[in-house]
């Protein structure tokens, strides 16, 4: 079972050594994102609406070994939990999934809404 936690819970892992990548797009990324996170998008704009980026798991797996402590977050959780699934399958062992994201769904609240520090 995919380990999902609120943003302020993965604000403290970041504390406490994880890193944090954004799997959202390159322009919702530039818009506003966690201070030091990573941008790898996992889904990019295709003709049928988004699709899985190809080149995703190849780009983690030259930037991060399967061992890092990692969080990942996108814009209201749904991204970040495929991209975690998929990670996960991949050999990577401490994933961390920001549940509600950088916006926050009705039941949670995410990252910018919480107040969280911003870059």
């Amino acid at each position: 079972m995919p380990r999902r936690e609120s943003a302020a819970a993965c604000a403290a892992l970041l504390e406490s050594g994880y890193i944090y990548i954004d799997v959202r797009t390159v322009g919702e990324f530039d818009a506003g994102h966690p201070p030091g996170a990573y941008n790898i998008p996992a889904f990019l704009p295709g003709p049928s609406g988004m699709e899985f980026n190809p080149t995703f798991v190849a780009e983690m797996k030259a930037n991060f070994a399967p061992e890092t402590s990692i969080v990942l977050g996108c814009r209201t959780g749904g991204r970040s939990l495929s991209a975690l699934k998929v990670l996960e399958a991949e050999g990577y062992t401490d994933l961390v999934d920001n549940e509600a994201g950088w916006l926050g769904t009705p039941s949670s609240i995410g990252w910018s809404p919480a107040g969280l520090p911003a870059a």
